[in-house]
């Protein structure tokens, strides 16, 4: 359980303003948490330096992507922040049980939380390559919240989790990246295809269900076994059907 803070990646997906991201870096060092990516940023200016106060050494050690798919390839959690709820988004836990969930994960395996745009969040696309998403319950006249705030209250949450780990004694399983996850889909898409499931030119039906299959899976992770499980039925599907033995 020491080192489960230092699991736990926080991703600025496009931050617009410098500012923000070094008081996200403030934020994410008063709880203890040091793993920063930001994905397409700003120019880190001296602003940024300023708002991060102590923490420029959470700024010089972020790493930087260019997509998204780079900075949580290697994680076996993406975890997604939200004001906007719908059923298209899939499983929305409040602040405080998600926190949970993501301490316990992290105890054994790499976790992403993902923050959006300062003025759009985050786009539906990236909102599907999340297993679950968080949102911190504000007042409804006013719900967005500055990126800062927002990373500084579930940095928080993930502190006050903590100790709820501990009392339980829960072993969690190590799961594999989501890169790996990205490939698997892919297999059981296309494994499907073959078996003729969706109706030729029904492109949304196959979007709709890769979508909540992603869901599905995203919510825990698979372990090493499990994700071969399921290679080998898509390797059992496709020999069948060429009528290999």
């Amino acid at each position: 359980m020491n080192n489960w803070k230092d699991n736990i990646t926080f991703v600025l997906v496009e931050p617009a303003e410098s500012g923000n991201i070094g008081a996200s870096a403030r934020a994410m060092k008063n709880m203890g948490f040091s793993g920063l990516s930001l994905v397409n940023p700003a120019p880190v200016t001296d602003e940024a330096r300023w708002m991060a106060h102590n923490a420029l050494d959470v700024i010089r050690a972020a790493t930087v992507h260019p997509t998204l798919a780079d900075a949580v390839g290697e994680q076996s959690i993406v975890v997604g922040a939200t004001r906007r709820k719908g059923r298209r988004r899939g499983i929305i836990h409040n602040v405080d049980e998600g926190a949970k969930k993501i301490v316990e994960l992290a105890s054994a395996n790499r976790v992403a939380i993902l923050f959006g745009r300062e003025d759009r969040g985050l786009y539906n696309e990236e909102i599907e390559e999340c297993g679950f998403l968080i949102s911190i319950p504000a007042n409804a006249e006013h719900p967005s919240l500055n990126l800062s705030q927002a990373v500084l209250i579930m940095a928080y949450e993930l502190s006050r989790a903590e100790y709820r780990l501990e009392e339980k004694g829960i072993g969690v399983s190590r799961l594999v990246s989501h890169e790996e996850l990205t490939t698997l889909y892919s297999r059981i898409s296309d494994t499907l295809k073959l078996l003729e499931y969706f109706p030729v030119g029904d492109g949304d039906l196959e979007k709709k269900m890769m979508m909540n299959l992603k869901h599905f899976i995203g919510r825990a992770g698979l372990a090493e076994w499990e994700m071969n499980m399921l290679h080998g039925i898509c390797t059992r599907i496709e020999r069948k059907l060429r009528g290999e033995h």
